[in-house]
């Protein structure tokens, strides 16, 4: 699972290289070119995801989580391909698109509409760093961290993400932590703000609530690792007084 992303991509890199190469030796060079340029782009993505680098600001991402031109026209073959394999595997799914863990805290998959999002105008995690934020879904805030799929934050970033959430629920804000399905990324963030406010002892119950709430959860080595950093190196932050009865 830790390199998963860059095996994915990279194989696609290099059945797009293939179909390029054949094409051409067909003699249709013109028509040979956007295959090229898409392999060069998945295999640069490859390489910036693999987790001995670890770039997910290579796309471009900005904090309000839109993506500049630069990044819509240099990256279109990647970034326009994540947005449709995503819609499509969303339609197949039968899993909701978010899932309450504990009392006004929602992990879930991108919202790609106003439907996908849970109710209350929650303040939004975006733990995603290949998909854009759909403006207008939410006034109560919105924060970015951006992640490569199959990747996890680091342990200084889940940290700020935490008390972020943890000012937000002062005013007893709702909070959606999403990453692209609410599988990996998202839940490790949400694992961290369980613990902080008091909900579970530790990550690892946390994973186990989160699990029986939303069962198609798939934490792996890398997000397991960072949260396990994490939980050694946190301040430790007192609770808001109605964490103990969040859940």
């Amino acid at each position: 699972m830790g390199v998963g992303l860059s095996i994915l991509i990279g194989l696609k890199s290099a059945t797009l290289f293939t179909i390029f190469a054949y094409i051409r030796f067909l003699g249709f060079t013109l028509l040979s070119v956007p295959f090229l340029y898409a392999s060069l782009v998945s295999l640069l993505v490859s390489l910036a995801s693999h987790p001995t680098i670890n770039v997910p600001f290579l796309l471009g991402k900005n904090t309000d989580g839109s993506f500049p031109i630069w990044s819509l026209l240099m990256f279109s073959p990647y970034l326009y391909f994540v947005r449709g394999f995503s819609a499509l595997r969303r339609l197949k799914s039968r899993e909701a698109p978010y899932t309450e863990v504990s009392k006004g805290l929602y992990v879930g998959g991108w919202p790609s509409s106003p439907e996908q999002m849970p109710p209350g105008n929650p303040a939004i995690i975006d733990c995603t760093c290949e998909l854009p934020r759909v403006f207008g879904l939410s006034k109560n805030g919105y924060l970015c961290v951006p992640t490569w799929d199959t990747r996890s934050p680091d342990p200084g970033a889940m940290e700020s993400a935490v008390r972020w959430a943890l000012r937000k629920r002062t005013t007893s804000t709702p909070i959606f932590i999403h990453c692209a399905y609410g599988h990996g990324r998202s839940v490790a963030v949400m694992c961290a703000l369980l613990v902080t406010l008091g909900v579970v002892d530790d990550w690892k119950n946390a994973e186990r609530l989160i699990r029986e709430k939303r069962p198609y959860i798939r934490m792996n080595a890398l997000h397991r690792k960072a949260l396990e950093e994490w939980s050694k190196d946190r301040l430790i932050l007192s609770p808001p007084k109605n964490g103990s009865n969040a859940r």
